[in-house]
């Protein structure tokens, strides 16, 4: 399934409907919808059975699917509600997306992490990739992005705040949906 197709589909079965209510709530959706376990956490890779990489490790979600967990960084989520809401929502993307492909997987984490064979680190940016769209049309949805970007005549960091996305979610996604006129691209 595509990645947007399943986001719109947990969007509707957790009770979401155009023209959607903002922000869209991703942690009650990950609590009460999906009944995982979001935690905040200092520093990700002490958590036993985290990818190694020392404490810069640079991670800024695990997703546990035996144990129902998603932990996020604690020290992200302190700075940028933006950042935190995406992380879940990237989270999410690898729980609707790819659980059910890797039964043996423990955790997802960012492709930077994940060494290997050209072949596993193609699949590994792959499903991060996946796991992003999904987060983007979750937190985002198109409708409501085409909405809300005339009305704020794409002011990125109004709709940013709107959205409680970081402003650099929010410029990915308008450039995804082909929104912005060239001087607006990065």
């Amino acid at each position: 399934m595509r990645p947007e197709t399943a986001a719109a589909a947990l969007l509707d079965a957790a009770g979401y409907q155009e023209p959607y209510s903002l922000p869209i709530d991703v942690l009650h959706i990950a609590e009460e919808h999906d009944r995982l376990d979001v935690q905040e956490h200092a520093d990700l890779p002490s958590l036993p059975g985290a990818p190694s990489g020392g404490a810069d490790a640079g991670l800024s979600g695990l997703l546990f699917p035996g144990e129902r967990r998603i932990y996020v960084n604690a020290v992200e989520a302190a700075r940028s509600s933006g950042r935190r809401n995406f992380t879940i929502a990237h989270e999410l993307g690898h729980w609707h997306l790819h659980v059910e492909q890797s039964q043996s997987a423990r955790h997802f984490c960012r492709a930077d992490q994940v060494g290997g064979e050209p072949a596993a680190l193609r699949h590994a940016l792959r499903i991060e990739r996946e796991a992003n769209r999904f987060a983007a049309a979750l937190l985002m949805p198109e409708a409501a992005v085409r909405a809300h970007a005339g009305e704020l005549r794409l002011n990125v960091r109004v709709l940013a705040a709107r959205f409680c996305v970081s402003v650099a979610a929010m410029q990915v996604r308008l450039e995804a949906l082909r929104l912005l006129p060239d001087y607006m691209l990065r």
